[in-house]
């Protein structure tokens, strides 16, 4: 008994692998478009399994790929003369389409929009069927039907897509909105779903569209989720102040978490608005009971101060950090903000030494293992700033060693190599490079390869090296924010080592200095002359997008910007800049969608 059922069981799973294997072989002919091949398997699979839609629907299919409009509908008839089912009416109409006897497809079509009054269980896989034929306006008014026959359910996001598909973008937002009052858990989907259809332009029609509805919406049913979507769409324009506005509606309705404000702010500062990003710090400030919340807070807001100020204003500020810390004390829980005070004694008010005892008196706290490699890190970074290579080699070595394989031990790695190259170890410096190739931090593993690529480039040129020592030392001017004589060093490149492979990365490293001293016509010249004498090097792309961008941001010449971000599309597909460079030009075509 046991050896039988055995057998019996051995046989169905032969006969089941032996059927899906088949449907598989029949799949990839079809695909293929070996579509005669197909049709033996699809028509063997239906005599096994006679009652499968899936397989009837595959044969007919083939057939009308082939042709052969009438054996497509004998299968048909046949079928529906057992059973008169929609899907089955919908396919026979179809088929009379592809013959162009569209008289009879419309009637066929009538009859199944009509069977869903008597029967609604069908309207899923009716409107799936006339989906599949591409007759959206059909499937459309068997959504709608199936509002009026089954009002316990909701056909918005079918409807939404469809609308998305024809284009008709106004209707497809009234239909994810009305989606997201059914299932406000699914708003971000929603959001994801539509926002290739939005743009950064606020007056872009389909903007136009979304702010007006969710405006209307929120003056009918002041819900949550209103807001929140309308946050997202001020976010998408880039204005965040108005975004902070719905923000800050949200957490009146429910003050339990601060955490999506901060991320606006975070967002408005990398997006070099600093006002707004100031203005929601300082509303923090009043708002939270959380001390790690405030110590967040005043540090942005001291860091945004420091980028803006004066002599006076930065003496006001070394005052406000000191005045912090009598408050909050010296500890583990304000280290960030002892980190932030060492960098804007070094870097901002040019007092090393302070700063490096600052910093050593951070280091002797009760903090982690973590924590004092952080503080060794910036202090290293003051070493360097002071040119003082060895000690910084020896603090980023310590935390290669206590911490390895970790992200930052990958980052002293980097600035051990960086370190080497500023001091003309280029040998030492391209050894550690090439390790860091793989690093599992991408940020670290691209700025390791681009100087890897600098230093062998172009380290073999001239024995002396000279052009490549001189252009470390206009990368370590500029990291000592020394911009004029970093400008003045890489002069004397351009001027002395002309012809040489160097010359294509001392003009961009030049543009983009002058673009920090907001000389935009010197740095659109540097470009230029790339664009024109490098059009085969590695930089021509990068060129090409940081001239774009020069263009559209600060010189008001959006043609120009348009010009460019299309050569990176037709000429550079593989660009690291192409995403970003299609959207720009599409968004300066005016492109209703995104």
């Amino acid at each position: 008994m046991k050896k039988s059922l055995f057998i019996i069981i051995t046989l169905l799973v032969m006969q089941f692998g032996y059927g899906q294997n088949n449907e598989i072989l029949a799949d990839s002919y079809y695909k293929k478009g070996e579509f005669k091949k197909a049709l033996i398997i699809y028509q063997n699979l239906l005599k096994e399994k006679p009652y499968s839609y899936n397989f009837l629907f595959k044969l007919v299919e083939t057939h009308q790929q082939l042709e052969e409009f009438q054996n497509a509908q004998d299968i048909l008839v046949q079928r529906l003369a057992k059973r008169r089912n929609p899907t089955l009416i919908v396919e026979l109409g179809y088929n009379y389409q592809l013959q162009d006897s569209l008289s009879k497809a419309q009637t066929l079509y009538e009859e199944a929009i009509s069977f869903i009054d008597e029967k609604p269980n069908y309207i899923y896989s009716v409107a799936r069927k006339f989906e599949d034929h591409s007759l959206l306006d059909e499937a459309i008014r068997i959504y709608d039907k199936g509002k009026v026959l089954t009002p316990d359910k909701n056909y918005s996001i079918q409807l939404a897509r469809i609308y998305g598909d024809q284009g008709n973008v106004e209707k497809m937002f009234e239909n994810y909105i009305e989606y997201i009052e059914y299932k406000p858990n699914y708003l971000n989907n929603i959001k994801r779903a539509i926002s290739e259809f939005i743009s950064e332009n606020n007056e872009n029609e389909n903007n136009i569209f979304l702010r007006r509805q969710l405006l209307k919406k929120i003056q009918q049913n002041p819900n949550p989720y209103w807001y929140e979507m309308l946050s997202w769409l001020y976010v998408q324009e880039k204005a965040y102040s108005k975004s902070f506005t719905q923000e800050k509606a949200l957490y009146k309705r429910n003050p339990i978490s601060l955490d999506r404000i901060i991320e606006l702010a975070i967002t408005a500062l990398d997006d070099n608005d600093e006002d707004t990003a100031k203005n929601i710090f300082n509303y923090i400030l009043k708002t939270t009971q959380d001390t790690s919340t405030a110590l967040t807070a005043h540090q942005y807001i001291l860091e945004i101060d420091s980028n803006n100020g004066d002599e006076k204003l930065l003496n006001q500020i070394e005052a406000r950090y000191k005045t912090l810390f009598k408050e909050y004390g010296l500890s583990d829980n304000t280290l960030s903000l002892q980190l932030s005070f060492g960098e804007f004694l070094a870097f901002t008010k040019k007092n090393t030494e302070e700063a490096t005892s600052f910093l050593r008196e951070s280091m002797k706290l009760n903090i982690s293992e973590f924590q004092q490699a952080t503080v060794k890190l910036l202090l290293a970074d003051i070493l360097v700033l002071q040119e003082r290579f060895n000690e910084a080699l020896i603090f980023y070595s310590q935390i290669q060693a206590n911490l390895k394989n970790s992200t930052i031990s990958q980052e002293a790695r980097f600035k051990v190599a960086k370190t080497s190259y500023y001091k003309g170890d280029f040998d030492w410096a391209e050894s550690q490079l090439k390790i860091l190739k793989s690093s599992t931090s991408q940020l670290i593993a691209n700025d390791a390869l681009d100087l890897k690529l600098l230093i062998s480039d172009n380290k073999y040129e001239d024995s002396t090296r000279t052009a490549l020592k001189l252009y470390a030392k206009a990368d370590l001017y500029d990291f000592q924010n020394k911009t004029d004589k970093a400008i003045s060093v890489l002069d004397i490149i351009l001027g002395e080592h002309k012809g040489e492979s160097i010359i294509d990365q001392a003009l961009f490293k030049q543009a983009k200095l002058y673009e920090a001293k907001k000389q935009y016509d010197k740095a659109e010249a540097n470009y230029l002359l790339i664009i024109k004498d490098y059009r085969e090097d590695i930089l021509m792309d990068d060129a090409l997008y940081h001239l774009a961008e020069l263009y559209n941001i600060y010189l008001a010449r959006p043609e120009e910007a348009k010009a460019n971000y299309e050569r990176i599309i037709f000429e550079h597909e593989d660009s690291i800049y192409f995403i970003e460079a299609r959207k720009k030009f599409r968004m300066l075509r005016g492109d209703p969608i995104n």
